[in-house]
C-alpha cells in the first residue's frame, strides 16, 4: 500500500509540475489560453450486442448490455482529475458553472461517463461541500438528443447521399482490396460466430464489430472466451473493425463523407472558436461521446490515426491568443494514461494553426444546407436496409 501511495504522490507531483511548466511557457512567450474544447470517448463499458453463438447472456452483465462499467467509471474520473490538473491555472479552483459546458449523447454510458468525470474535475472544496462525508457535488450534464441535433452521434444514416456512398465504399477498388486478404478468416469467423459470412463484410450492420468488441470486453472482465478466440484471432478482428471504422467515414470519398456526418461538428467547433475571440465567461466546452464520434471527427479532419479509439481517449482542442493578437489552435489526442496526449497538426498548418488558416482548411468540409446536400443522390437506392445502433 505504501509503494501506491509513493507512485500516486509521483503522478500527482508530475502532473503539477507540468501544469506549471505549461504556464511559464505560456508566459514566456506571450500567448494567453482562451478556450478548450473537449470530445471524449465514454468509459468501459459491457458488450453492445452478442454474436449468435456467443457464450454469455446479457443477463451476467450487472446492468444488462451497453452500460458502463466500474472500470469505466474508474476510467473517466481519472481523465477529470487529469483535466483539472491540466487546466489549474486556466479554469477556477473551485466549480462555477458560467465557465464550462457539459454536453452528453442521450445514451445511459455517456451521461454516465460524464458525471464520473466531472467528479474528478470538481471535487467540491470550501462552502462547496454541502456533505463532508461525501466529497461529491451535482454538476449539469445537458443531453444532446441525435433526432433534433445529431452533431454528437455518428454514423448517422438519415442521408440518402450518405446511405449511396457506403453502397459505393463497399464496391470500391480501395475497400475490395482491404477486405481481400481477410476474405478466408470471415468464412472462419462467420463458423464460429453464427453469422453469414457476406454479413461480416459491411460496416454498416456491425456485425463484426460486435464479434470482436463483445469478446473483447468479456476479456477485460474475465469471462471465459471461446477456444477458438485466441490472441492471433482477436489481433485480426480488432484490424477488420478499424477497417470498418475506416470505411465509415473514410477510404472513398472522405472529404463528401465528412460533409455528411463529422463536418457537422467542426461546423459547431468553428463557431465556437470564433466566439472565443471576444471577452465571454465561458473557457470549457465538454462532450461526452463514442469512438464513431471521434472517429468522424478525426478522419473529417484528416487526422485519423487507423485505429480504434479507446475507452476515455480524449480529443482536445485549445485556442490561444498569441502576443501579436493572432488566435491560434492547437490539437492533442489523449489515447494513453501512462503519456501526454500526443500533439496532432492538421494537414496544410502548423501545430499551433491560425484559426483563420484552420477555418480556411476545414471549409471543404462544411455544408450550409445538411438536408439539401444529403438528398443529392445519383440513383435510387431501392430496398435498402440498414440497421440503427
Amino acid at each position: 500500500m505504501g509503494g501506491t501511495r509513493l507512485a500516486r504522490g509521483s503522478k500527482n507531483l508530475h502532473f503539477a509540475l507540468l501544469a506549471l511548466v505549461i504556464s511559464l511557457l505560456q508566459s514566456a512567450f506571450g500567448r494567453e489560453l482562451k478556450f478548450v474544447i473537449l470530445i471524449y470517448r465514454h468509459g468501459d463499458r459491457s458488450p453492445i450486442e452478442n454474436y449468435p453463438n456467443g457464450l454469455h447472456s446479457e443477463s451476467e452483465w450487472p446492468q444488462g448490455f451497453g452500460q458502463l462499467t466500474q472500470i469505466g467509471m474508474k476510467q473517466q474520473y481519472e481523465l477529470g482529475q487529469y483535466i483539472k490538473k491540466r487546466y489549474s491555472n486556466f479554469l477556477s479552483a473551485s466549480y462555477k458553472r458560467e465557465e464550462i459546458l457539459i454536453q452528453s449523447t442521450e445514451i445511459d454510458r455517456t451521461i454516465m461517463s460524464a458525471q464520473a468525470n466531472l467528479a474528478g474535475l470538481f471535487p467540491p472544496t470550501g462552502d462547496q461541500i454541502w456533505n463532508p462525508e461525501l466529497l461529491w457535488q451535482p454538476v449539469p450534464v445537458h443531453v444532446v438528443p441525435k433526432a433534433s441535433n445529431p452533431k454528437l452521434r455518428y454514423p448517422n444514416f438519415q442521408c440518402p447521399r450518405y446511405r449511396e456512398l457506403l453502397k459505393k465504399t463497399m464496391a470500391s477498388n480501395e475497400f475490395q482490396e482491404k477486405i481481400k486478404p481477410y476474405e478466408e478468416f470471415i468464412e472462419t469467423i462467420a463458423y464460429y460466430s453464427g453469422y453469414d459470412a457476406p454479413v461480416l463484410k459491411y460496416p454498416t450492420n456491425f456485425k463484426i464489430w460486435h464479434v470482436q468488441d463483445t469478446l473483447f470486453c468479456e476479456s477485460i472482465h474475465n469471462f471465459t472466451l471461446p477456444e477458438w478466440a485466441t490472441e492471433d484471432v482477436m489481433a485480426k478482428l480488432t484490424e477488420l473493425t478499424e477497417l470498418s471504422l475506416s470505411s465509415l467515414f473514410g477510404i472513398y470519398k472522405r472529404e463528401e463523407k465528412a460533409r455528411l456526418q463529422g463536418g457537422l461538428l467542426v461546423k459547431y467547433i468553428l463557431q465556437q472558436f470564433s466566439e472565443a475571440r471576444f471577452p465571454q465567461k465561458r473557457k470549457m466546452v465538454v462532450y461526452s461521446a463514442h469512438d464513431t464520434t471521434l472517429g468522424a471527427l478525426q478522419m473529417a479532419l484528416n487526422t485519423y490515426n487507423n485505429k480504434l479509439p479507446p475507452y476515455a481517449s480524449c480529443q482536445i482542442f485549445e485556442q490561444y491568443e498569441e502576443e501579436n493578437g493572432v488566435h491560434t489552435i492547437e490539437m492533442y489526442f489523449r489515447n494513453d494514461t501512462s503519456k501526454e496526449p500526443y500533439p496532432v497538426t492538421l494537414p496544410g498548418c502548423s501545430s499551433a494553426c491560425p484559426l483563420s488558416q484552420f477555418a480556411e482548411l476545414v471549409s471543404p468540409i462544411l455544408v450550409d444546407n445538411w438536408e439539401k446536400e444529403c438528398k443529392k443522390t445519383d440513383r435510387d437506392e431501392g430496398n435498402i436496409i440498414i440497421k440503427y445502433y
